[in-house]
């Protein structure tokens, strides 16, 4: 064999060591393209990473049993408002707000929201978001849970949200379970408003619905003050008396006439104001300058929980 047709040989065989030599040829080289390396997602960034987490998180939140209990309690008082009130209508001298109860089952809700917006709903409230961050800080998993790929921001805002979702529950709860009451105990018809106008049942269930989302939105402004608070410390039964001493101060400098200017200012004040649903037409600047209140307290405090969580040491 010529030197040429050796050369020729050598270019047209692929020769490996301990191996069959194998000819290669252009249809087996575009059959065997090499590969490319894939580039991974950046971490934290895999698609619905997000929604996994506060899935995550409300999973565990609505099945803690102390959040049931939290849940069933609010749930038995508006009962047995309705108890008692229908006990005390059995009296042939009764008005007020006994009579507009008496006389419609609707009216409950409304009475419910009345007592338990400005100590047991806080309380229940307080709790889920007061344990926000000070109960993962003094378990000892808020580490492994800023290991994972999540980020504080992203972590502090699944937080928030899942407290938002548990406020609105509490809120729900207390209106189906005064609603419901109210369907068994007493007549159901056309409501009378305090100014005196009477409208349909519908209005009238319309009319709690906004209610509904008028103290969902206090209770999620009152989350945000108490996840600022659980940033401050570890210990998340101090996170949630904290913001329990704030909402009882708040009412105790409410019940001064001499600190009347400073009413406005104050988170509580605005809590009762979901009565404008009670008046004809509905006073929509009472509720608007509520939000706005709400609003303002959750910019607030969420970003005092952003500054504090975002650069805090985690030693635990």
């Amino acid at each position: 064999m010529s030197t040429a047709e050796t050369a020729h040989a050598d270019l047209g065989t692929r020769r490996t060591p301990g191996l069959v030599p194998v000819t290669e040829t252009m249809r087996t080289a575009e059959r065997n393209p090499a590969e490319e390396p894939v580039a991974p997602l950046p971490p934290g960034r895999t698609p619905w990473a997000f929604w996994r987490l506060l899935g995550s998180e409300l999973g565990l939140t609505f099945r803690r049993p102390r959040n049931l209990v939290i849940l069933a309690v609010l749930a038995c008082v508006p009962v047995l408002f309705g108890v008692g009130l229908r006990i005390a209508a059995s009296d042939d001298a009764m008005g007020g707000l006994i009579g507009s109860v008496a006389g419609n089952g609707l009216m409950l809700a409304f009475l419910s929201f009345s007592f338990l917006v400005l100590l047991l709903m806080p309380v229940a409230v307080s709790v889920v978001a007061g344990d926000s961050i000070a109960g993962e800080a003094g378990g000892g998993t808020l580490r492994y849970l800023l290991a994972a790929p999540a980020g504080r921001t992203r972590l502090l805002l699944v937080k928030y949200l899942n407290a938002v979702v548990f406020a609105y529950a509490v809120t729900a709860v207390v209106a189906l379970s005064a609603l419901l009451t109210g369907l068994v105990l007493f007549p159901v018809g056309e409501v009378t408003l305090l100014s005196g106008t009477t409208i349909s049942v519908a209005d009238g269930l319309l009319r709690i619905l906004i209610a509904v989302g008028y103290v969902g939105a206090g209770m999620a402004a009152l989350a945000a003050v108490a996840l600022a608070l659980s940033t401050l410390t570890e210990v998340s039964i101090g996170a949630i008396a904290a913001t329990m001493v704030l909402v009882i101060v708040c009412q105790v400098l409410r019940a001064i006439p001499q600190l009347e200017p400073i009413t406005p200012y104050l988170l509580p004040t605005w809590f009762t104001r979901f009565d404008a649903v009670l008046r004809s037409p509905i006073s929509m600047s009472d509720l608007t300058q509520g939000l706005l209140a709400f609003g303002s307290y959750i910019v607030l405090f969420f970003s005092i929980a952003w500054a504090r969580f975002s650069g805090k040491d985690i030693t635990s």
